[in-house]
């Protein structure tokens, strides 16, 4: 199977005060750990969504500038669906979850169909895998309506579950301290 994968990461880091992605966290910028995640799952192209270029994003892998950045999450998974045309799936995860292990990507992909992690009461989120036949939908997402606006509903949807360690987010610095901590006691 042909698979794009595309990280996001254009988000604005208001509550964290900026920077967030590049910050250190447990000896690397805190971005590249799900990068590092998503390079550990086969595929055949990987795009950064970023609202302006990131040092933590140097290399590896494609830069998609969302120039709509500021109206909402729904423009980068947008963006991410209008790259992977041609592509047969598409793995779309966030670059402030450093915890996301490459081994959870690849049981989203191998479910082969829509698939996304469950978060509390079976509700689906990132990170998820996107057949092309949804492309259409991932790319019709406009504001702070994310990609699984385009998941809720679907009957044949595939829910995995995952530790709920892995599914941690940085929005503040303490919540660095913390997932740095886990990292470091790895």
């Amino acid at each position: 199977m042909s698979l794009a994968i595309a990280l996001l990461a254009a988000g604005g880091a208001t509550r964290f005060g900026g920077g967030k992605l590049d910050a250190d966290c447990a000896g690397k910028p805190l971005g590249r750990w799900a990068l590092d995640a998503a390079l550990g799952v086969p595929h055949e192209r990987l795009a950064v969504v970023v609202a302006e270029p990131v040092p933590a994003f140097a290399l590896d892998h494609e830069l998609l500038i969302n120039e709509r950045a500021a109206q909402g999450l729904g423009t980068s998974a947008a963006l991410a669906a209008r790259w992977a045309a041609g592509s047969e799936a598409l793995l779309i995860l966030l670059a402030d979850m450093p915890l996301v292990s490459a081994a959870m990507l690849t049981r989203l992909v191998e479910a082969n169909g829509p698939a996304a992690v469950a978060y509390p009461g079976n509700k689906p989120g990132a990170p998820a895998s996107f057949p092309a036949a949804l492309f259409g939908k991932l790319e019709a997402l406009t504001a702070d309506s994310g990609a699984a606006h385009v998941l809720r509903g679907l009957a044949n949807l595939t829910l995995i579950e995952a530790p709920a360690e892995e599914l941690r987010d940085v929005d503040r610095p303490e919540d660095l301290a913390d997932v740095a901590a886990i990292l470091r006691s790895r």
